[in-house]
């Protein structure tokens, strides 16, 4: 009897030779998979506006721009992205541009509607006249979900809502898509929509602001306390990898024949156990990462906004109908994020080839996921 194919066989098949168009290809997650399809065999353009990242963030730290075809455009402008995509023929759509914060939702809440609600409307009404697409994913976030501060966790059939611009924001563009498929692209054997919303992400190469992994490594690299706002504040925590295994997975189902059945909402996010509490995730970065740590300090300030102090996703449909499920514990996830920003600040490392072999370890289910290599041929070797 032959052996089920690994995760990264699967997708492999699934991606090799496609064209895939990724919104946001210049943020955290939005470089990550483009650097994995790139690697299954992806013919990948990204458009997204350029980055203003302080620091090692992905994007840069890999190199990205030599390996896709990288464009600048504004999703809030039905011209500009229109341009953006001229002379392309995706067949899948990754729709990962958005604002992604909380904290600056408050300042910029205009900004944000624009960006989160608009936007989407603008990408998905110029992929409905792409005759070349197949599926589209758009991705939200776990913030989308209406939260009444309960200790169980949001199913995808929960009401959607938010108390902050942001968390409304994805729950307006949850009906957004929702309104497309039903509009547009309700055809069986036609162009299918889904939607993924994924709990928090950590990993190597985040540097936004007001995110604490990146203000734990700021404060490392300046040598200064850092100050946690929110220590009880319950999590869902993942790995990058995580939910953009989801992402794939769930794409390659929407251009499968019966890909219909797989138009709709879908969550990923970690195992319960893995649902812990802010202080409890900090210290297990600083922790793992040793001598020269930072302090952790707390300090919210009265004149800080309101952020959820609960939040979980409940998974289980991802896992019985689309067979994803989680691989690495939130140990697994701050070690993985803690060597990558560590082999950052080295000048030696090729971080592209680093940041391949975390991508084939996870997707081969390696669980002796480190130490990576960090030599240039021997990380090279571990992405073969």
């Amino acid at each position: 009897m032959s052996e089920s194919p690994t995760l990264g066989q699967a997708l492999a098949d699934a991606y090799r030779g496609k064209r895939v168009l990724v919104t946001g290809h210049t943020g955290f997650k939005g470089a990550w998979l483009c650097l994995w399809l790139r690697a299954l065999g992806a013919e990948v353009t990204g458009i997204a506006l350029p980055t203003d990242a302080r620091g090692p963030d992905f994007g840069t730290c890999v190199d990205l721009a030599e390996l896709i075809d990288s464009r600048f455009a504004d999703i809030r402008s039905e011209s500009a992205f229109a341009k953006g995509c001229s002379g392309i023929a995706p067949e899948i759509v990754f729709h990962l541009a958005a604002q992604a914060l909380v904290r600056p939702s408050y300042e910029v809440p205009v900004e944000t509607f624009a960006t989160n609600v608009t936007g989407t409307a603008i990408v998905l009404d110029a992929v409905r006249r792409m005759a070349s697409a197949r599926a589209v994913v758009v991705v939200t976030s776990d913030k989308c979900y209406d939260n009444r501060e309960w200790h169980w966790p949001y199913r995808e059939t929960d009401a959607l809502g938010g108390a902050d611009p942001y968390s409304a924001s994805k729950g307006c563009t949850e009906l957004v898509a929702q309104a497309f498929r039903r509009s547009y692209f309700s055809a069986p054997s036609g162009c299918q929509i889904a939607t993924a919303r994924a709990g928090n992400v950590i990993g190597g190469g985040d540097v936004s602001r007001d995110r604490l992994l990146p203000d734990i490594v700021r404060a490392t690299l300046a040598a200064r306390p850092v100050t946690i706002r929110n220590p009880a504040s319950i999590r869902p925590w993942q790995h990058v990898l995580e939910p953009l295994a989801g992402y794939l997975l769930l794409g390659a189902r929407l251009m499968d024949e019966g890909g219909h059945r797989f138009a709709q909402a879908w969550n990923f996010g970690p195992s319960a156990e893995d649902f812990i509490d802010v202080e409890t995730l900090a210290r297990r970065v600083v922790a793992t990462w040793g001598e020269g740590a930072p302090l952790i300090t707390f300090g919210k300030r009265a004149q800080d906004p309101h952020e959820a102090g609960h939040l979980t996703l409940d998974s289980s449909k991802a896992r019985a109908v689309l067979g994803w499920a989680p691989r690495l514990t939130t140990a697994d996830a701050v070690r993985l994020s803690v060597a990558w920003y560590r082999e950052a600040c080295r000048e030696d490392t090729d971080m592209r080839a680093f940041s391949l072999a975390q991508i084939a370890r996870y997707a081969n289910h390696q669980r002796s996921l480190l130490p990576i290599p960090t030599s240039i041929e021997r990380a090279a070797a571990a992405c073969a």
